[in-house]
């Protein structure tokens, strides 16, 4: 395959996977359970999760490595197998997709609140990513997402402990946004367009958003974004916002619903589109009908 990125320049768009929890959650993953622990456990499932993805279209195949930090492991008493948990989880993606898509390593939160708001001193922060990014890049990846920010400097720490390490490795850098009366903000009050500008100088190759909104959410986000980078964009989005219907949770958009909404994300110059919460290799197999639609158009 070619260069992830140089694709990108060249205006192709390519199709990522959906959600990784929720596809756990049907594999036996219980409410407050660490879902790195099936890396370890039985990564099997990842592999089976790989699969169904890379069937339905996904150019891009994440591994099970969002709560791959020592920090967040720590949690749930597996902060000693960092390098064993983020190692498994590549493995297993490599394993179902070989190199017919690209294997992209996902690092989320530390879960740890950032001083002076909270009591975690940036130095350890950046340490946990050090540590956990030094592995995933020995494991070998093609792309490392850091997703579901919501805290600047804590992004920012990712996307620069990822370019010490590997300063040739594609990084993208994912933020979640809430809509409130005056725009789009985190919970920690940052902007798209601080969002971009501070991403873009910690070295981030791909700029986006992921999670906390449906797609016509999602489709003002991208297009803020574009209005303040010209660098490739990624969007994923969850189906829709969750709700309980007796005991289950249930994520009200269907596979069509967000395909068509999808054509907006593509007319914003989105590089990259697939799902976060609550989507499914369906969703992902709908998305990359409108994609390979909108090649066919584009190349008649």
């Amino acid at each position: 395959m070619d260069n992830l990125l140089v694709r990108l320049s060249r205006g192709e768009i390519l199709v990522g996977d959906g959600a990784m929890g929720t596809m756990l959650m049907e594999h036996g993953l219980a409410a407050g359970g660490c879902p790195e622990a099936f890396n370890l456990e039985r990564p099997e499932v990842l592999e089976q999760i790989a699969q169904a993805y890379h069937a339905a279209g996904a150019d891009i195949v994440e591994t099970n490595t969002f709560g791959g930090s020592p920090l967040k492991l720590a949690q749930y008493g597996l902060a000693d197998r960092t390098e064993e948990i983020n190692h498994n989880a590549i493995a297993a993606v490599r394993r179902a997709v070989g190199e017919d898509a690209y294997v992209s390593a996902s690092c989320g939160p530390t879960g740890c609140t950032l001083k002076p708001y909270g009591d975690t001193d940036p130095d350890e922060i950046a340490a946990a990513f050090r540590r956990q990014l030094t592995a995933i890049v020995e494991a070998g990846v093609d792309l490392i997402c850091v997703e579901t920010m919501t805290d600047l400097v804590e992004a920012r720490l990712a996307v620069e402990a990822a370019k010490r390490i590997a300063p040739d490795l594609a990084v993208a850098a994912t933020m979640t946004f809430d809509a409130t009366p005056r725009g789009f903000f985190t919970i920690m009050g940052v902007t798209v367009a601080q969002a971009v500008e501070g991403l873009t100088a910690a070295g981030a190759d791909v700029l986006g958003s992921n999670c906390g909104n449906g797609i016509e959410g999602m489709v003002a986000i991208a297009r803020e974004f574009r209005a303040h980078t010209e660098r490739p964009l990624i969007i994923q989005s969850n189906a829709g916002l969750p709700r309980m219907e007796g005991d289950h949770l249930v994520y009200p958009e269907t596979p069509e619903f967000m395909a068509a909404r999808a054509k907006e994300l593509i007319a914003a110059r989105v590089g990259i589109i697939g799902g976060c919460c609550g989507t499914t290799p369906e969703h992902i197999r709908a998305l990359r009908g409108i994609v390979d639609a909108h090649r066919s158009r584009a190349n008649t």
